[in-house]
């Protein structure tokens, strides 16, 4: 899983640092997209859910499908009640052997597939996945591509920046990168003179 970090005060991109990825008990990550402070309360639903869960003590534990599950009940409930958490959110985990990925948007339209992605990333990056991506791709493969998406995200959108972070999820539970910047090229034609042909 990958995301940036730049988080907007409307249209001005105000904060390079916004951590956009939590891991979700023993099997889960969960990353978004939308309004910083309706991600921060649905951590703070997923806090209180994780919690009791554990205080019943026996040995299981909540897995990424059922997470996505609750997620999509919460933000379907909070659409009728007019009140929506303006974020799309994106659930991955391994619990079991079993690979889960799931995708919910602000309104609880929800989906699992092989690759998912929010906001732009759903019309720039999802047919390179659907182009490259394939079931044995080793993690710095899946790495290099997601570096592409995440590239050829911030070309294309003026409040981007390159700073991201890349997350790995397995049996042994979920590892977040430190952040780092994308290498760019801003010398192609187009940039040089954005107006030529327009």
């Amino acid at each position: 899983m990958a995301a940036d970090m730049g988080g907007s005060y409307g249209s001005t991109l105000r904060y390079k640092s916004v951590e956009r990825m939590k891991p979700i008990g023993k099997h889960s990550l969960l990353g978004a997209s939308g309004e910083i402070s309706d991600f921060q309360e649905i951590l703070r639903y997923l806090d209180e859910l994780i919690l009791y869960d554990n205080m019943w003590d026996d040995g299981n534990s909540l897995g990424p499908k059922e997470v996505h599950n609750y997620l999509t009940r919460v933000m379907y409930n909070r659409r009728n009640k007019f009140n929506p958490l303006w974020n799309s959110l994106v659930l991955g985990g391994v619990k079991n052997g079993q690979k889960y990925l799931g995708t919910v948007s602000m309104i609880g339209v929800n989906f699992e597939d092989n690759h998912v992605a929010t906001g732009f990333g759903n019309h720039l990056a999802r047919p390179i996945l659907r182009q490259e991506w394939h079931e044995n791709l080793s993690f710095e493969d899946g790495v290099r591509l997601l570096e592409k998406c995440m590239r050829v995200l911030l070309y294309r959108d003026r409040s981007a920046v390159n700073k991201l972070q890349i997350a790995k999820i397995t049996e042994d539970g979920v590892t977040i990168s430190q952040p780092y910047s994308l290498k760019t090229y801003w010398e192609f034609s187009a940039f040089e003179n954005p107006a030529q042909g327009a």
